[in-house]
């Protein structure tokens, strides 16, 4: 039972502001985010605090994850389209598993249907 619970999606955030989603699940614009806790994403553990979540002109499936307000990580993240469903309902969400002591981005959500899944996750 504690092995089923620690791989559970664990939803994260006060969510600031959010604009803008194609239907193709690609963010067009920037979510602010605050994360209360601190993360693994593509082998970086990024610290707790504010965050922006922005495309990057790339790719529609490469996303800027910056810290902002004194934190200063920031990594490129490599997405994939997601399937299922938002499980915030349908507003702007990110997504975190939980392994052992462990939180790590699983993925990014635009509304109910249209998400992004990190690749390799």
């Amino acid at each position: 039972m504690r092995s089923l619970l620690s791989r559970s999606i664990v939803l994260a955030v006060a969510f600031l502001g959010f604009a803008g989603v194609t239907a193709n699940a690609a963010v067009t614009d920037t979510l602010e985010v605050k994360i209360p806790f601190a993360f693994v994403v593509n082998g970086r553990t990024l610290p707790a605090g504010q965050y922006r979540v922005e495309p990057t002109g790339m790719s529609s499936t490469v996303l800027l994850l910056r810290g902002e307000k004194g934190n200063h990580a920031a990594v490129f993240v490599p997405m994939l389209p997601a399937g299922g469903h938002d499980p915030a309902g349908n507003v702007p969400a990110l997504s975190f598993t939980h392994n052992e002591n462990q939180y790590r981005l699983s993925s990014v959500w635009e509304s109910g249907t249209d998400g992004l899944s990190v690749a390799g996750h």
